[in-house]
């Protein structure tokens, strides 16, 4: 279905993805017509696949999007903290943040903001979190980063399949990618639930390390 959800306008795609079921809530809808992908995706903005955006990066399909969208419930009164480990990519998301009045804005205010570090590690200097997104696929669900969820809260994370587990063998042991949401409840308590196949870039170490 995602191949036909493409358009030639942020507003546009965004509809097909609607249409499309891709994106079922209202919130989440009005969230992406809010943000023009064009800012962010400099070829093909308005396609439903992943694209280049430079140092063997990517940047998501925009129905993925929508995907680690749907669930946590945030206000409007939190922070968002974005972080990468090349300081180029660091340096692109500020910038592409200020090619809105509304990005500039939320810099300037600090509700968003960009550091340079290992996100696999995630960014303990602020945790919790009520939401953890992960754009990149990781070898394993790492505890630090479910250590850094606020209770309740929610991560959104691709995942490495082990070949010789029951979905690798399927796969004719080549192993694969899964998103997996991991819920922490009120309690403390972890729920993990690994809901569909993907295909993602991987998280890798920082250059020259």
């Amino acid at each position: 279905m995602a191949w036909y959800c493409s358009g030639s306008t942020n507003t546009e795609l965004v509809e097909n993805l609607f249409k499309g079921g891709l994106i079922k809530d209202d919130r989440v809808k009005e969230a992406m017509l809010g943000v023009d992908r064009a800012h962010y995706a400099p070829s093909r903005p308005y396609s439903d696949s992943p694209q280049p955006i430079g140092h063997g990066a990517t940047i998501s399909a925009p129905h993925m999007h929508g995907h680690a969208l749907t669930g946590p419930d945030t206000s409007d009164k939190g922070q968002v903290i974005g972080i990468d480990h090349i300081h180029e990519l660091v340096e692109l998301a500020k910038d592409n943040m200020d090619k809105s009045p509304e990005g500039r804005s939320l810099q300037e205010s600090g509700k968003v903001k960009f550091v340079k570090g290992d996100g696999r590690l995630g960014w303990k200097e602020e945790a919790p979190y009520d939401a953890i997104h992960v754009g990149a696929a990781a070898e394993a669900l790492h505890p630090v980063l479910i250590e850094q969820l606020a209770a309740p809260g929610r991560m959104f994370i691709p995942v490495e399949s082990d070949p010789n587990d029951d979905e690798g063998s399927l796969l004719g042991g080549i192993g694969g990618q899964y998103i997996w949401v991991v819920d922490k409840r009120k309690d403390g308590s972890i729920f993990k639930d690994k809901v569909f196949q993907v295909r993602y870039v991987p998280l890798t170490d920082a250059p020259g390390s």
